[in-house]
């Protein structure tokens, strides 16, 4: 700006007198004023629009003047104010502050308005002054007003300013043009109204900038509705809205931001659904195929056979067993992916942080979200039949009675005979060798699946004796058709398959405590599950009445996992480290890698230090899987009920009552429902058949009132 010389042809004031132009802060920015009086120290002024005013002294900003006559009619000052405060926005208007902070900040720390002024103009009268004096108030990030002075912000405080000042201003924009967006949006998601058409958004849709910032701050509150970090702002834009936890995946869903039914827990979980998850480190992924695939474990030629469901893909455990002549020798084959796995060493492993993260294969009614990625978890290390594939064995010899004898553990290839499934092996066995199907797989494999019942059943003979509780449970098959809010949900009953099931459960129990003893006995820390209560003996056995599940499941403590080892109540074993799902458990890869390193080494992988503190990583990531493993399917079962409407009546048992409420466990569905105590006769008690109808459900905030009962 050239320099410059003004004069108003009026005296220079210096202090407040009648007739003197002052300026004073008010609604933060500076207001024009005239005095016309002055008593004890208080000031009366004649503002712009005609009124007075009275103001003390202490409050007119460092910059006064021009001084005219006070004798000036009213009507004659008032002109001049105009004139005055027109001329002072006119020159602030045209002040660039930052190229004033160029200047200013490397000669004074701080400076009165017209030292500024004079930087750019000789002599600036008292307008240029004034004017200079506004532009610095106005950029606080680079100035601070100090009366009578101007601090000059350093360079690393102002840009300090400059990001607080962008960020106030961007959380103003977003609220002004957010808070009314999701009330719209709440009305959307409360049926009230119709989402706009693209065509009719004018004046209702917020700024790009400002809902891509509301999409951020909706998707932070629905993944963690507890955190803090932007309380305030979700405050303010949430004003006249629900303080409820889903509230913001309501607005997303109302948004078309995500689909009806949205998966949130995956989302709090921070768990990548699909199998794209593991594509940046793809080269250690292939690094670890290629060296499974180079396997040179000795070969171990049984005809070992898995069981599992007929959708599983990760195969990662099988079995042989046979007679001997004091017992039995059974040996189980478990997927060995811990033998090549890129665990944390001098430099870690991306692709072995990002299977720590997720923790755990996910078994969800829409679809199973794989541990491992696709290629190793289903194809390299699964234990596909006719495939030679490392395997970590475990040799066990039981006596006539199923006690353990003796046990061993190695590594070696195998090649399974056979993967069959629950279905096909309790009907090869219901059917015997005479009227079995001959399309049936499991046929082949009916002796090894008859000596493997036998078995199982002196296990679990033996178990109950130690005190273990088993709940059979049986849980219905859960199936999905359409997409998005056409989603239909149907339920099936489980095909059963007791004797099935019941020969994979007792051998991966059995494999699991040989390993926590094996461990024991060297040294070798593993992480443990463990439950040491003590249980009165009437729990101990097999339970199947809903009454009797439900009264001892509330007197057991839940099993936790930690390295020390010590007994699982339930399971009624001393020890128990699982260890035969290394495709599916982080644990279990875990555990896996520690036998195996020490197998080939003589000394374990971690320290008990060590281990303690991978567990204390990985315990909230299996909490939070947890939760979606649990309430994800509840979440189909309640859109279930809702989808059938409240006339149905459904069959049940009540579980407990008081005189609040009565429990009903509704068997066919695995689901409990719970309703008012004054809606049941005076014969409810635990045990009791009844039929309830089922309303006010709500799947997303997992609520379900029983509306009517009849005994």
């Amino acid at each position: 700006m050239p320099s410059n010389k003004r004069s108003t042809g009026s005296p220079v004031s210096r202090y407040p007198a009648p007739g003197c132009v002052v300026e004073y802060m008010d609604g933060n920015a500076p207001q024009i004023a005239l005095v016309t009086g002055e008593s004890g120290g208080q000031l009366r002024l004649l503002l712009p629009n005609r009124r007075e005013t009275r103001l003390p002294s202490s409050r007119v900003l460092p910059w006064i003047g021009p001084l005219y006559d006070a004798a000036l009619s009213k009507e004659h000052a008032l002109r001049l104010l105009e004139e005055r405060r027109r001329s002072r926005e006119d020159i602030a208007a045209g002040i660039q502050p930052l190229e004033v902070w160029e200047i200013a900040h490397d000669e004074v720390p701080l400076a009165p308005a017209r030292w500024f002024a004079e930087l750019f103009f000789d002599s600036p009268d008292e307008d240029i002054v004034a004017a200079y004096g506004r532009a610095l108030l106005a950029c606080k990030s680079h100035f601070r007003f100090h009366p009578p002075d101007f601090l000059v912000h350093s360079p690393e405080l102002a840009q300090k300013r400059l990001a607080e000042r962008e960020a106030r201003q961007a959380r103003e924009a977003l609220v002004s043009g957010g808070a009314a967006f999701l009330r719209l949006l709440w009305d959307v998601a409360c049926k009230k109204r119709a989402l706009p058409a693209r065509a009719d958004r004018e004046g209702l849709w917020p700024s790009p900038e400002v809902a891509e910032r509301l999409r951020d701050v909706l998707f932070a509150r629905m993944r963690d509705p507890e955190r803090q970090d932007n309380d305030g702002l979700w405050a303010m834009l949430s004003k006249g809205l629900p303080d409820e936890a889903h509230v913001p995946l309501q607005l997303l869903a109302a948004w078309e931001q995500v689909p009806e039914h949205y998966n949130f827990w995956l989302d709090r979980a921070d768990y990548a659904p699909g199998d794209d998850w593991w594509r940046p480190f793809a080269d250690e992924t292939q690094a670890v195929a290629e060296a499974a695939r180079d396997c040179a474990l000795p070969l171990c030629d049984l005809p070992f056979v898995s069981i599992d469901s007929a959708s599983t893909r990760d195969v990662d455990d099988a079995f042989y067993v046979e007679h001997e002549q004091d017992g039995f020798r059974l040996t189980l084959a478990l997927a060995a992916p811990a033998l090549y796995w890129p665990f944390a060493g001098e430099t870690d492993s991306r692709l072995n942080r990002a299977v720590l993260h997720r923790g755990t294969s996910l078994y969800l009614p829409e679809g199973t979200c794989h541990m491992l990625p696709e290629m190793l978890g289903t194809d390299v290390f699964s234990l596909v039949a006719g495939q030679e594939r490392p395997a970590l064995c475990v040799r066990m010899r039981l006596d006539a009675a199923g006690g353990l004898t003796g046990s061993e553990l190695f590594l070696a290839r195998v090649r399974l005979a056979a993967n069959l499934n629950y279905a096909d092996c309790q009907a090869a066995l219901d059917a015997g060798e005479t009227s079995s199907p001959s399309d049936n797989p499991a046929t082949a494999c009916l002796q090894a699946l008859r000596l493997g019942v036998e078995l199982a059943r002196l296990r679990q003979l033996a178990r109950i004796a130690a005190g273990a509780v088993i709940m059979n449970r049986p849980e219905p098959v859960l199936r999905l058709s359409g997409e998005g809010a056409d989603t239909v949900v149907s339920l099936e009953p489980e095909v059963p398959a007791h004797d099935a099931q019941q020969l994979v459960a007792e051998m991966m129990i059995l494999a699991s405590g040989v390993a926590a003893d094996w461990a024991a006995e060297r040294g070798v820390p593993l992480i443990h599950r463990t439950q040491d209560v003590t249980l009165p003996k009437e729990y101990a056995g097999l339970w199947t009445r809903p009454e009797d599940m439900a009264r001892i499941i509330r007197s057991l403590t839940p099993s936790c996992l930690e390295v020390r080892a010590r007994r699982h109540a339930g399971l009624g074993v001393a020890r128990y480290a699982p260890v035969t799902s290394p495709l599916r458990r982080y644990t279990d890869l875990v555990n896996e890698a520690q036998i195996v390193f020490y197998l080939n080494n003589n000394r374990p992988l971690w320290d008990e230090t060590a281990l303690a503190g991978l567990l204390g990583l990985l315990t909230p990531v299996l909490e939070a899987t947890g939760q979606a493993q649990r309430f994800r399917p509840r979440y189909w079962k309640l859109l279930y009920f809702r989808q059938q409407g409240d006339k149905v009546w459904w069959p049940g048992v009540i579980t407990e009552e008081n005189d609040v409420f009565v429990s009903v466990s509704l068997p066919e569905q695995g689901v409990f429902a719970r309703g008012r105590r004054q809606l049941f006769d005076e014969r409810a008690c635990p045990g009791l058949p009844v039929s309830v109808r089922l309303g006010k459900i709500n799947p997303l905030y997992n609520e379900m009132q029983i509306l009517e009962a009849r005994s």
